[in-house]
This record gives structure tokens, C-alpha cells and sequence, in this order.
């Protein structure tokens, strides 16, 4: 019998009283986060929420003692099961994760060593804590990957991380963080990564760790996540805890300002047409209407005609990754792209993009030859289709600046001479909000928000027609994604940019689209307007789809209209 089956049911698991976390030598830390409290019973779960800087990453890195050599921690109490982990050493520490808190850390793509199988990793707790032979954690391997709803398990923990969609490395690091069935466990936005379908698989598996009596810390932007699972919300901002309670009244009837603000900036249909957040200082404000035609009637920039694309994995089968794809994307429009982690979205888009050739089919750009030239021919062509990715931060060279990042996608041409090049930056990064006193900043130097900004600012360089879009805000925040929302449409009414938007969010698809495709297994299933494939669905897919969406039930915020 585990030590949490031993207390008494009512008796907290962990408890955290007067928190103080800061950084730096003595004589000058940084406190960041500031004399917090909470405690957590099992089979409970306390959702930590907040922006990006609010502290509550760093809360829980505290928890396992991984906030480094230069941090300084000070508590009044801070225990698991009655064991102080306070003074812990690295040795004490070590004990601790794993057999006793379970950590899922935030970011699937770059938490996995790059040079070490999936299985070996995963097995790596077991492996530390010596439990079983190697067969058994072989065995055990293949069970968790399985529980955690990967497809082809076998073959999966074979794998090396880069072979591994966004959702798939998600779901391995939870894999590895329930391996040794803690009594607690630390998920740092476990979801982030993962389409509606496996979300909802996932959230159901850590819903059962609840049920066995297991604590939960769920750290999370998502707010229809955090009111499927938590019990107790804790809101964070700027290193203290501003509101907390029940998950109940806490995202129904919210007492503060700054949670209320949280709620409002949620993507979803009844935001459609909307500003998700108040603008700020600095952001990027339209001239106005451009006075377009109707997207009918337009001219398609990018026409896709029957695409389909395999691959050999390494067991030596052939996987059709899109199968009979066609699509058409008009100025001024957005597209959106759904389906589950291997439905083709994102090999569509790099097809589209002219980054992999397509086995048949073929991609025209402005009714001429695209995917069927030689590069040499197709580079002149190149700054009218641009891209957005997901993780800027591994986009961008880590030595660049932010002048120089921007500058290298700005064509020759048409700005000539230092000085032109430099003013052309500037007015690039205003059209994204950035002031000029970041040019000399380096990638790691700036927000989660920042970096997503520039690399729009980036995306916007050549002038292109089309941008694709590529899971673009689904590492932010809330509020750092309402804003990037807002200024993608605010630059789409202004420049009459079109967009290919691939979310596996399906709020943000809802309020970003004109028109929608669903993807499944490489095909595409069902597609028209939005509001024809969220409200009138007819494909048994997409109502699969709807149907596992969490949802945020609470009394709806008032918004103003975006003004036309």
C-alpha cells in the first residue's frame, strides 16, 4: 500500500504555506513569486492559472526542485504526505520525482532527448527507481504508450522524438511522468499539443489518476480543460496568487478584474467578429476597411488540385499522410485546417508551402505551375506564400537579433541601402506592436508573445498574399492569444492577406475562419463555412470532433464588435 493510501482520506497530500521563490545571488534577488499558499487533498485537483511571467511555472518546478543552482526557496511549510521538502539535496530530490511527484514538463517538442529512443526514455524512471527487469519496463513501456492513446505502440518506442508528431511526444512525456504511479502529479500543460480527439483520451486518463486517489496539479492556459478537471482554481499574476477557490464560482461568477479578463479572452463561436482583448500600448491599429469584394468573387491565389503524399516509417510500411486533397484559398480569406495528430494537416500545408513535393496531384500559385517547378524557378515566386510556425523560438537562429531576423526576409529589391532596410523593420515591427528598443534583443531574451509577434513581423517581410498558419498560437497563453488573434485579423483587414490556419484548437478555428476543412487519416472529410461545419456538421467525424471539445460553461462575457 502506497503512503497516500495509508493517510487519512481528509488528510492533505501536500501543503504549501508562504511559498517565496527568487533568483539571483544573495544581496540582489529577484523574488517571483511571492509568499503563495495552497494545499491539495488526494484524489483532488488545483488548477494553476495565469499569463506567461505569472510564477506558476516556476511554482511548480519548485515542487520537484528544479529551479536550479542561482534560485533561493523559502516556505513556512512545504510538505508532501507530513515529509518536508525543504533542504532536500539533489540526492533527496532525485527520490522524490518520480516514485513520489510525477512531472510532465510544458514543452513536447523540445523535452525529449533528440539522440535517445521514445521507449528509453520512458523507461527511463523505471530504470532510475530499479523497478523490474528489463523485459518487464519493456513490457511496461508498451502498457503506458498504450494507456496514453498511442497508436502503434511497438513501433512508437522505437522511434527518436523528431519521428514523432507534436501530440505523440505530448502524450510520451506523460507516459513517462505516470510510469511509477505517483501519489502526486505536476502537469504543466499537458494538452497544449494534443487535437480535440486525444485531449479528451488524456483528460480522461488523468481524471481516472483522480478517481485511484491521486493529487493533481494542472498548470494550464486552457479554461475549458481547467473546468473539466480542477476542483480548486488558483489564479496567478505577477508572482501572487490574486483569486482562488472553487472551480465553480471561480470561472462563473469571478471576483477580480484580471480573472474576469482571463474568461473574455477565450476564442470561441460567440467571439466570431469580435476583439478578444483590449489593445495595447503600441499595437497595431488598421486604417480600415479596404473595401475588397466578396471572397466569391475573388481570384483563388492558391489552388490545390488531388495531392497525395506517402511516406516509408522505419518498419519499411508506406503511410499515405494526405490522400485526394483539394482545396482552394482566396484573398483576404481564411481557411482553416482540424483533424487529429496524423491527419495530414501539416504535410497539406508544407505541400503547399512547396517544402515536399507531392507524389501526384499538383499546386498552382495565381493559376500558374508551383510544386511542379525546380526550386531555382519557384524562388522569385517565394515571397507571395509565407509561413507562421508554431515554435518561433526554434525557428529563429539563437545568435540573430530581432533587427536581423527581420531584415533577412525582406527582399533586396525593394529596399535597397542600410537605412531603407532599417526603416522597413521598424514599420514591420509597429505592424505587430513591437517598439524599436527590441531590435537588439536575442530570441531567449523575449516573451513567449514577443517571439510569435516577430515571427509574423517576419512572415510579413516579402508582402506576401497568403500566410500558413501552423498551429501559430497554441503555446500561448490566453491572453498572449487573444492578442495574436486580434492582430492577425486586424493585419488581414488592413492588407488583405489570406490565411492557412491549421489548429488542432477548435474555438480558434471557429472564430478565425471563413471556411473549414476536416482531415482525417490524409482525407478530407468534410469541408464548407464555418458556421456550416460547427452548427449543421454532417460528417460523423466532425461530430466525433465536436463532441469531445471541452467545454467552458459560464456566464457569457460582453464583447465589443470589431469595427468595420
Amino acid at each position: 500500500m502506497s503512503k497516500i493510501e495509508s493517510r487519512p482520506t481528509d488528510a492533505p497530500l501536500l501543503q504549501v504555506e508562504n511559498l517565496r521563490v527568487g533568483f539571483g545571488s544573495r544581496g540582489q534577488v529577484e523574488e517571483v513569486v511571492h509568499g503563495i499558499s495552497f494545499s491539495l487533498e488526494p484524489g483532488r485537483c488545483l488548477a494553476i492559472v495565469g499569463e506567461s511571467g505569472s510564477g506558476k511555472t516556476v511554482t511548480a518546478r519548485t515542487l520537484v526542485g528544479l529551479t536550479g543552482d542561482r534560485s533561493q526557496v523559502e516556505a513556512d511549510r512545504l510538505e508532501l504526505n507530513g515529509r518536508s521538502l525543504l533542504g532536500l539535496s539533489d540526492r533527496g530530490w532525485r527520490a522524490v520525482r518520480g516514485a513520489e511527484i510525477g512531472f510532465v514538463l510544458q514543452d513536447a517538442l523540445v523535452s525529449l532527448d533528440p539522440l535517445r529512443k521514445v521507449g528509453a526514455e520512458i523507461a527511463e524512471p523505471l530504470r532510475i527507481h530499479d523497478r523490474g527487469e528489463r523485459s518487464e519496463r519493456r513490457r511496461r513501456v508498451i502498457d503506458l504508450l498504450t494507456e496514453v492513446g498511442v497508436p502503434e505502440p511497438e513501433l512508437r518506442a522505437r522511434q527518436l522524438p523528431h519521428e514523432l508528431s507534436g501530440g505523440l511526444r505530448q502524450r510520451a512525456l506523460i507516459a513517462a511522468a505516470i510510469a511509477l504511479d505517483p501519489p502526486l502529479l505536476i502537469a504543466d500543460e499537458p494538452t497544449t499539443a494534443l487535437d480535440v480527439t486525444v485531449q479528451a483520451q488524456i483528460l480522461a486518463l488523468l481524471e481516472r489518476t483522480k478517481e485511484r486517489g491521486r493529487g493533481l496539479i494542472l498548470i494550464s492556459h486552457d479554461l475549458a480543460v481547467v473546468s473539466r478537471l480542477a476542483d480548486e482554481v488558483a489564479v496567478m499574476r505577477l508572482g501572487e496568487i490574486v483569486e482562488q477557490g472553487p472551480v465553480e464560482r471561480i470561472l462563473r461568477s469571478p471576483r477580480h478584474p484580471y480573472t474576469r479578463a482571463l474568461l473574455d479572452a477565450v476564442p470561441a463561436a460567440h467571439s466570431k467578429g469580435t476583439r478578444l482583448a483590449p489593445r495595447v500600448a503600441g499595437a497595431y491599429i488598421p486604417a480600415g476597411d479596404p473595401q475588397v469584394p466578396a471572397l466569391a468573387g475573388r481570384s483563388p491565389i492558391i489552388t490545390a488540385e488531388h495531392l497525395v503524399k506517402a511516406y516509408r516509417g522505419p518498419d519499411g510500411r508506406t503511410r499515405t499522410a494526405v490522400d485526394d486533397v483539394s482545396l482552394e484559398i482566396r484573398p483576404g480569406e481564411t481557411l482553416g485546417i482540424v483533424g487529429e495528430s496524423g491527419s495530414g494537416k501539416t504535410t497539406t500545408a508544407r505541400i503547399i508551402l512547396a517544402l515536399v513535393d507531392p507524389d501526384s496531384g499538383n499546386v498552382t500559385l495565381r493559376g500558374k505551375p508551383w510544386t511542379t517547378l525546380k526550386e531555382r524557378d519557384r524562388r522569385q515566386r517565394r515571397r507571395r506564400v509565407s509561413v507562421v510556425y508554431q515554435d518561433p523560438l526554434s525557428s529563429f537562429d539563437p545568435r540573430w537579433t530581432v533587427r536581423r531576423i527581420v531584415d533577412d526576409a525582406i527582399a533586396e529589391e525593394d529596399h535597397d541601402g542600410k537605412q531603407a532596410r532599417l526603416k522597413r523593420v521598424k514599420e514591420l515591427l509597429g505592424h505587430v506592436g513591437i517598439g524599436a528598443d527590441l531590435l537588439d534583443r536575442r530570441p531567449l531574451q523575449l516573451s513567449g508573445g514577443q517571439r510569435q509577434r516577430i515571427a509574423i513581423a517576419r512572415a510579413l517581410a516579402p508582402q506576401p498574399e497568403l500566410i500558413v498558419c501552423d498551429e501559430p498560437v497554441s503555446a500561448l497563453d490566453v491572453s498572449i492569444q487573444a492578442q495574436v488573434l486580434d492582430l492577425l485579423a486586424d493585419l488581414q483587414s488592413e492588407l488583405n492577406v489570406a490565411y492557412l490556419f491549421i489548429s488542432h484548437d477548435l474555438g480558434v478555428i471557429h472564430h478565425v475562419s471563413d471556411r473549414v476543412l476536416v482531415m482525417k487519416d490524409g482525407r478530407v472529410v468534410e469541408s464548407g463555412t464555418a458556421e456550416q461545419i460547427f452548427n449543421s456538421p454532417q460528417a460523423e467525424y466532425t461530430r466525433n470532433l465536436l463532441a469531445a471539445l471541452p467545454r467552458l460553461e459560464r456566464a457569457e462575457p460582453e464583447r465589443k464588435a470589431v469595427p468595420a
